[in-house]
C-alpha cells in the first residue's frame, strides 16, 4: 500500500509567475507523491505571459494554471496541506489566513522575474533562471526521504533546499 501523496501550496504574491512556475514543475515531477497547488496574497488574475509561454515550451500541461487567492484555500473543503512554501520576500512576512492543518510555511525566496525591466530576451532569460532555480529544488524535495525523516530534521533538509542556488 502506498502513502497518499503529499499537499503543497507555493505561496507568492500575485500569484503570476514563481508560485505558478513552482506549481507546475511539482505537478510534473512529484511523481505521484505530491499534488501542487499555489496562491498569492493579491493574486494578480492572470498567469505572467512569459511564465506560461516559458511552461509550455518546456512541456507543462498549463491548462489548469490560473492566479487565484490563498483565501480558496481556506475555504472549507479545500485541501489540507502537508508543506507550505513561501517563494518571494513578501508573502513570507505576511500573515497567511487560518488553513486546515498545522502545515509548516518554509520560505524559498528567488528573484521576482516579472519586475525585471529591459528587452524581451533580457525578461525571458530571468523568467528562465527562476524555473531553473525551481526545477533545482523541487528536484531535491522529490529525492528527498521525506517518510524517512522526524519533525526537525525534515524541516531543516526542507530550508537547506531553499538555499539551493
Amino acid at each position: 500500500m502506498t502513502a497518499a501523496p503529499l499537499n503543497i501550496l507555493f505561496l507568492c504574491t500575485g500569484n503570476s509567475a514563481r508560485s505558478i512556475m513552482a506549481e507546475a514543475i511539482l505537478a510534473r515531477e512529484g511523481r505521484g507523491k505530491m499534488r501542487a497547488y499555489s496562491a498569492g496574497s493579491r493574486p494578480a488574475g492572470q498567469v505572467h505571459p512569459l511564465a506560461r509561454a516559458l511552461l509550455a515550451e518546456t512541456g507543462h500541461d498549463i491548462s489548469h494554471l490560473r492566479s487565484k487567492s490563498w483565501d480558496e484555500f481556506a475555504a472549507p473543503g479545500a485541501p489540507v496541506f502537508d508543506f507550505i512554501f513561501t517563494v518571494c520576500d513578501n508573502a513570507a512576512n505576511e500573515t497567511c489566513p487560518v488553513m486546515p492543518g498545522r502545515a509548516p510555511i518554509i520560505h524559498w525566496g528567488a528573484p521576482d522575474p516579472a519586475a525585471v525591466q529591459g528587452s524581451a530576451a533580457r525578461r525571458r532569460a530571468a523568467f528562465r533562471s527562476v524555473y531553473d532555480l525551481f526545477v533545482r529544488r523541487i528536484a531535491a524535495l522529490v529525492a528527498l526521504p521525506i517518510e524517512n525523516l522526524e519533525g526537525g530534521e525534515l524541516l531543516k533538509r526542507l530550508r537547506e533546499i531553499g538555499h539551493i542556488t
